[in-house]
């Protein structure tokens, strides 16, 4: 018979994870790197869930397993090629209930031994939350757009310091044009998902170096229990030339079709002005796109000036000319051990 497991020994134990939810259900968040086989697509589960309103649990139960019956060798088949010798098959569903108690059941009479997750996909959140609360040594890194933040926190991994990438794992750079060029943004759940795992590999006796962020990324929202934290935080600030940032941005941008520069410059239409809007415009369908970039700049350099103001400490500047990210990542490991107490 299948083990229930708590949350924490259940996601550490290994083994493929099972997600029998709807792919509704699953679209909308879900445990990183779970697979979906789903018990009853989006119309038949809601078709359940009104039997079961109407007529009771043993109506709903019959025509589910009406619905289910003609699958089951497909769903074994499916769970089998995602098996691996000698580990388990980990499954939930949306409260650890009938669905996936059922395709325990199935799977272990298919000779596949399963764990089961205790109170399902919803006390995976109640997780999530727990995760994203517990105190960390924080150590933001700020700086003006096109500093090269996300560079040089890259750099700092590869350093060997703890980093939480919240723009990678949001797909977003926190602007306007943030979205350009990257991948479709998951769900705020799905982030809030992707950012407690990433939590629960680091370590909580040594400082995690992260991006100064707005709440918002685009259409992610920073949960308010990390915002907090991140606010109480210390700001390193990098300070980089206007020509060193201009050539940041005209790196990541420059590629991008100029149709969807121009979206994004009206998208923020109404905070720039219609004088520099036009301005901006202009000189990108002309493919001035520097002239463009520091018309733009005015405007975020203002907004991140009134950001800092709002800081709950004076954050401590680090001057760099012409330094490499991985020069920078040293500079600032240096001086980490002065911003952040080993002990909570």
């Amino acid at each position: 018979m299948a083990h229930a497991l708590p949350c924490d020994p259940f996601l550490k134990a290994g083994g493929p994870l099972l997600d029998v939810r709807s792919p509704g259900e699953f679209a909308h968040g879900h445990i990183p790197h779970a697979h979906n086989l789903p018990l009853f697509s989006d119309e038949e589960r809601a078709a359940v869930g009104t039997i079961y309103k109407h007529q009771g649990r043993r109506a709903a139960v019959r025509h589910g397993l009406e619905l289910v019956g003609p699958r089951l060798v497909l769903l074994a088949d499916q769970a089998a090629a995602l098996a691996e010798e000698g580990t388990p098959l980990r499954v939930h569903c949306w409260r650890g209930g009938l669905r996936s108690s059922s395709t325990t059941w199935l799977l272990e009479t298919y000779g596949l031994p399963c764990h089961l997750l205790e109170g399902g996909y919803k006390g995976f959140r109640r997780w999530v939350r727990q995760t994203m609360a517990q105190p960390r040594p924080m150590v933001l890194l700020g700086g003006s757009t096109g500093s090269g933040k996300t560079e040089v926190l890259h750099a700092l991994q590869g350093a060997g310091a703890q980093i939480l990438d919240l723009e990678g794992l949001a797909h977003h750079r926190g602007s306007s044009f943030g979205g350009l060029g990257q991948p479709a943004q998951p769900t705020t759940e799905q982030f809030e998902n992707e950012i407690a795992m990433a939590l629960q590999a680091l370590s909580t006796e040594q400082a995690i170096w992260i991006e100064d962020e707005s709440a918002q990324l685009g259409r992610c929202r920073i949960a308010p229990e990390l915002f907090l934290q991140m606010q109480q935080a210390p700001v390193v600030e990098l300070r980089r030339s206007d020509g060193e940032r201009l050539d940041r941005l005209l790196a990541i941008y420059g590629p991008m079709a100029p149709q969807e520069l121009v979206h994004a410059t009206q998208r923020i239409g109404k905070r720039l002005g219609p004088q520099r809007t036009k301005q901006a415009v202009q000189a990108i369908e002309a493919g001035y796109l520097r002239q463009a970039c520091q018309v733009i700049l005015d405007y975020y350099d203002r907004t991140y000036a009134y950001g800092l103001r709002r800081c709950h400490h004076p954050p401590i500047p680090l001057v760099s000319s012409g330094e490499s990210n991985e020069a920078i990542a040293q500079r600032l490991l240096a001086l980490g051990p002065t911003l952040w107490k080993p002990s909570l």
